[in-house]
């Protein structure tokens, strides 16, 4: 429980607030459902059942959950099953506590979250695997300017939907091309109207926000 707690602290440094901590995987369904957190950190090693299995059942229950798989192993098994079953990243308990915290900040912002040893190990083989990998990478603002890019909005246009400057806009607009792996605004939009990375008008199938709260499963 020290690990445990060395978190909670370096976390809530972060202004993040962690609303449950729970011990297994039965109890960490209960507590997702019940408190819809921006993130669940699930560490792998439950005594009740294993954590990728409790990480799969909170999926089907809440397909929108952000969870994070917590292990003492650098296995691409685990890795490649972990991203397989929806988890958006995987850390390990050797991770120092203020890299952790800031993990899982990233997390709560949209991003996935994998050391970078074990970036390349990750199974993104499929066309659909490899887009949605690469569009958890986006933030939240940046899917709002992918979303107006999709609408046909420029530069000026997404800044006045926005409220923020024209230079902003664009340092968003090379990140976005950054983490698309694109050359341009187009393809960009293009992108992400093929694999439906954005509300597209016209439609309802528009992204569910998550409650400004945070659990640790462990």
């Amino acid at each position: 429980m020290l690990f445990a707690e060395a978190i909670r602290v370096s976390l809530e440094d972060l202004g993040a607030d962690v609303v449950d901590t729970v011990t297994t995987g039965a109890a960490a369904l209960e507590a997702a459902l019940a408190e819809r957190p921006d993130v669940i950190l699930m560490d792998l090693g439950l005594p009740d059942q294993s954590g990728l299995a409790a990480g799969h059942t909170i999926l089907e229950a809440w397909p929108e959950a952000r969870i994070l798989a917590l292990t003492a192993l650098n296995d691409r098994t685990l890795v490649d099953e972990a991203v397989r079953i929806g988890f958006r990243g995987y850390l390990t308990k050797d991770t120092p506590v203020a890299q952790f915290a800031n993990a899982v900040r990233s997390a709560m912002d949209g991003q996935v979250v994998l050391p970078h040893r074990l970036m390349a190990r990750v199974d993104v083989s499929s066309e659909e695997g490899h887009a949605a990998l690469l569009a958890d990478q986006l933030t939240a603002r940046e899917r709002e300017v992918l979303e107006l890019l999709v609408q046909g909005a420029d530069g000026k246009g997404v800044a006045q939907a926005l409220g923020i400057s024209q230079n902003t806009v664009r340092t968003h607009v090379q990140s976005i091309l950054t983490k698309l792996q694109v050359h341009s605004r187009l393809e960009a939009a293009t992108f992400a109207v093929r694999h439906r990375l954005v509300r597209i008008p016209g439609t309802d199938d528009g992204r569910i926000p998550s409650p400004p709260v945070l659990i640790r499963s462990s």
